[in-house]
């Protein structure tokens, strides 16, 4: 009876000890499977982060074109005046490829004998910096003169200094500058300020064109056309009358003027009384 109930007793443990386990085929599939999610989890995550990063270059890249054709804009106003010797230099050309330009504004100025000195003198140009790991161009900013710009910072340093040319941003694939003649526009200018000065600016990821350059789409160019001198006097014509009734007319008329002499007649009319 006992021999009977040890036997049943070891049958059971060798029955509860085979079925605690899992079989090799068992963890392959449970480790198949659970690699299968892994890889498809990661996949969304690498799409979501890609997509993110797109956005985030793209609204930083078109925050910064902003800012950089602000920055010239205010350039070209500042110095550019009605009653200030200046004169523009344009020009052009295609550094290792990418579209680039320079734009040069000087301001001059006549000492006590009548000499020619440089007052200010700025100047925006994109270079290729071989040093750089970014794609593209680097942009630069130069202020010389014998004004300074900033007369807290640039008071303590030495001319060479003050000539030497500040990076703005690198990355630049597309930058082009033309000046307005006659409503159209020139890539070529050397002389006093045009009307109107157009500043192509692009961070897009470039191509290449027919002629072995690069370029960039259209829809990814930010351009800015600046005003020169918008506060300039504008001088007005009137027709000549085409009628006998329109003889009448006064060929200019002046608001103030008209005022201040009602404002005359009827202060005489009340010391008059």
């Amino acid at each position: 009876m006992i021999t009977g109930l040890k036997h049943k007793k070891q049958r059971s443990l060798k029955i509860s000890e085979t079925r605690t386990g899992f079989s090799l085929a068992e963890v392959l599939a449970a480790v198949t499977i659970g690699s299968m999610i892994l890889v498809a989890v990661l996949s969304i995550y690498n799409r979501v982060e890609r997509s993110a990063a797109k956005v985030t270059k793209t609204l930083r890249s078109t925050q910064l074109s902003s800012e950089v054709l602000q920055r010239i804009a205010e350039d070209l106003d500042r110095i550019i005046s009605s009653d200030s010797d200046t004169t523009i230099n344009i020009q052009n050309k295609l550094k290792n490829g990418f579209p680039a330009a320079k734009l040069t504004i000087t301001k001059t100025i006549k000492d006590n004998a009548k000499k020619e000195q440089k007052f200010e003198e700025i100047i925006w140009q994109s270079l290729h910096d071989y040093e750089s790991p970014a794609t593209g161009l680097v942009l630069y900013r130069g202020y010389t003169g014998t004004a300074l710009e900033d007369k807290l910072l640039d008071k303590s340093k030495d001319n060479l200094e003050l000539a030497r040319s500040v990076p703005v941003c690198s990355g630049v694939t597309f930058f082009e500058i033309n000046a307005i003649q006659n409503e159209k526009p020139v890539n070529k200018w050397d002389g006093p300020p045009p009307t109107g000065i157009t500043v192509t600016l692009s961070f897009a990821e470039p191509f290449k064109s027919t002629n072995s350059s690069w370029d960039v789409p259209e829809m990814e160019k930010d351009t800015r056309t600046i005003a020169i001198d918008r506060t300039r006097k504008i001088q007005f014509a009137l027709e000549p009358a085409q009628n006998p009734e329109d003889a009448n007319i006064p060929k200019s008329t002046d608001t103030a003027d008209e005022l201040k002499s009602s404002l005359e007649d009827q202060k005489t009319k009340r010391t008059g009384r």
